[in-house]
């Protein structure tokens, strides 16, 4: 019997989770009900059409990532909600939504094809919703989204009620990576990934209140930034406070060496008073982070995750928006 968490090695070994949220131009997120298996898109409630459709795509390299989602009424309600969540082109602060409501899953491939064609479909709906999270419960693929992340979807469904946050919907989700980091979720529109959550790291996250230190234990990265200036963007959450979530942000790496031991970064942010400044930064890899590990429960090796830490940044230029009365 295989008695190896990965979850509970990660944690064991002190791996920061920065750095491991993924970088994808498009989420295409389907309602399915559950159960799932270890290959979410081969499970029962799956049209053929739809599985056709991610072959095409992959084979084209697209850079869309397709999850099922399903929350405590997918099997009894009688439509199908298809979520398309696409990156904003530019400083920005997340994703662009749109959201529809099928008659039933088979109905996904043909509006997600028109969508690909740049052809509007008259099923989009307007809804108040502002925030999506999702939570992988996975287990059928990686077992620590099972022990742990199932659990903390319930007790935030539960959580969610007493905030009373009635705009904001917490779904289950199939992989999307990081089950070492069990229970891990992306938070949508703004694309950013947490890991090792419980319910008082949650409602910081939920609420943007309290000790914003926390998310030196829990902050995944943000999914619109390659992974190496994902460490830099944490240490500017962490100088300038909750309200760096109202900013718009852009970042590239501008050069790397051979080795891939520096890189030289840069990543700019626009305040909401139009306020726009850009930093360059020099990171460096993290031989005291960089670690052997599986990542996941049925990995039969490890690998070599490497980390950054910002060695020095600076700021480039500024453009300071003011006002005469």
């Amino acid at each position: 019997m295989n008695t190896f968490f990965c979850s509970d090695d990660s944690r064991q070994v002190g791996e920061d989770v920065i750095g491991s949220a993924t970088n994808y131009q498009t989420y295409i997120l389907v309602e399915c009900p559950l159960p799932w298996t270890s290959e979410a898109l081969n499970s029962k409630w799956v049209p053929q059409n739809l599985r056709i459709l991610v072959e095409e795509v992959k084979h084209a390299k697209l850079p869309i990532r397709f999850l099922l989602i399903a929350n405590d009424l997918s099997h009894k309600v009688n439509h199908t909600t298809l979520l398309i969540y696409q990156k904003e082109e530019g400083l920005s602060n997340g994703y662009h939504k749109q959201e529809f409501q099928l008659g039933n899953i088979e109905q996904v491939a043909g509006v997600v094809q028109k969508w690909i064609g740049g052809i509007d479909s008259n099923l989009e709906v307007e809804t108040s919703t502002t925030r999506d999270i999702l939570v992988c419960t996975h287990g059928s693929h990686d077992k620590c989204c099972a022990r742990y992340g199932a659990p903390f979807y319930f007790q935030i469904t539960a959580s969610n009620a007493d905030l009373c946050l009635e705009n904001v919907r917490i779904w289950k989700s199939s992989h999307f990576g990081g089950h070492r980091f069990a229970p891990t979720v992306i938070d949508l529109p703004e694309g950013r990934y947490y890991g090792r959550l419980d319910e008082d790291s949650f409602r910081s996250i939920l609420t943007r209140t309290g000790d914003i230190q926390c998310l030196h234990q829990v902050y995944r990265g943000w999914g619109i930034l390659p992974a190496a200036l994902q460490v830099l963007e944490r240490e500017l959450i962490l100088y300038k406070g909750w309200d760096w979530f109202n900013y718009k942000v852009a970042g590239k790496i501008l050069e790397q060496s051979l080795d891939n031991s520096t890189i030289l970064a840069e990543l700019s942010f626009e305040q909401p008073c139009g306020s726009l400044y850009t930093y360059h930064a020099k990171l460096v890899k993290d031989e005291t982070k960089t670690q052997q590990l599986k990542s996941s429960c049925n990995a039969t090796r490890e690998l070599v995750v490497t980390k950054y830490a910002v060695g020095s940044f600076w700021i480039t230029s500024s453009k300071v928006m003011s006002y005469s009365t």
